[in-house]
């Protein structure tokens, strides 16, 4: 046979590997096309996968999503699934060092929990309900509300994304709900799943346990509301310039960044060059939920400004 050679471990290493090239896109555009072969435009926004969802879904969220400001601002996910390396980041005085375990760094797209769990709390603290830092949820009501699939491979890819959330440490000295330490946390403290019966038809009951620094910042409402269309965003980098746009533009008409300040923002291992050329598509696509974007060529800068003035004045207000 020709994997006589190759041990269990070789060769599902190889497997994963293809299942994250295959699920996980780029945090770049595709390579340009061969000569007199065009290049077919794809949305950078994913259709609306459940349009009709179950109300007491929908209801998980209060109809507002949350992100927590830190990390926000800090690039503590990686842009793709399997990167092994420890990065470091540093800016104004803040330092970020990411470590993953042998799966490879937890990605903006496994952040989608943390993203689920914070809007959830949130929503119940805005009821005056007691909050901690353990939440339980169903697999099927978190693939609903963060419009994934629910396939058997959605849910294997979701236990693959609690795996990188565990095995990634985070040394930092951000400053949160007023105090700043050096601390070096997980981005989940533990996940538990349950099944009932094995044989049965029902979804997975999950409980994680968030980190103190990510609840503190919950308790200290140091969160943004963000779009109901975030999970629609199909790539890693269009995400996270998403983010840096809500933290930055959020409370303000318009904003205005340098790209090789974004850049190192954004925490994109790819070129300046192949940077710029990734935030050209966006900027021509004009799909970014809640903010238009401009490229000031020369200057070298993104343009950010808000869609809609009203809406933002009404989500500070809920903000306060």
């Amino acid at each position: 046979m020709e994997n006589s050679n190759k041990s269990a471990q070789d060769i599902l290493d190889a497997r994963l590997a293809e299942i994250a090239q295959r699920r996980n896109q780029d945090d770049l555009l595709p390579a340009p096309a061969a000569a007199g072969k065009a290049v077919q435009s794809k949305s950078h926004l994913s259709p609306n996968r459940h349009p009709t969802r179950d109300f007491f879904v929908i209801d998980v969220f209060d109809a507002s999503l949350k992100d927590d400001m830190a990390s926000m601002e800090h690039p503590l996910f990686a842009m793709k699934a399997g990167d092994t390396r420890t990065r470091i980041y540093e800016h104004n005085g803040n330092t970020v060092t990411v470590s993953p375990n042998v799966v490879g760094c937890a990605t903006i797209h496994d952040k989608d929990v943390w993203i689920y769990c914070i809007s959830a709390l949130v929503a119940a603290k805005n009821k005056g309900e007691k909050i901690s830092r353990s939440i339980r949820f169903t697999a099927y009501d978190f693939l609903v509300s963060t419009n994934r699939g629910t396939s058997g491979d959605d849910y294997r890819r979701l236990k693959e994304s609690f795996d990188r959330l565990t095995g990634t440490r985070i040394m930092t000295n951000i400053k949160t709900g007023g105090r700043q330490q050096y601390r070096n946390f997980g981005l989940l403290d533990d996940v538990l799943i349950e099944v009932e019966d094995p044989t049965a038809d029902k979804s997975p009951m999950v409980e994680v346990t968030l980190p103190d620094w990510l609840f503190r910042s919950i308790e200290a409402r140091q969160v943004k509301t963000i779009s109901p269309d975030y999970f629609r965003i199909r790539k890693p980098l269009d995400r996270r310039i998403y983010e840096l746009c809500a933290k930055h533009c959020g409370e303000q008409r318009e904003w205005a960044v340098s790209l090789e300040l974004l850049h190192k923002k954004s925490g994109s291992t790819a070129t300046l060059r192949e940077f710029r050329r990734a935030v050209k598509s966006l900027v021509d696509g004009n799909e970014l939920p809640d903010y238009r974007l401009g490229y000031d060529a020369k200057r070298d800068m993104l343009k950010v400004r808000n869609r809609n003035i009203t809406k933002l004045v009404g989500s500070l207000k809920a903000d306060k």
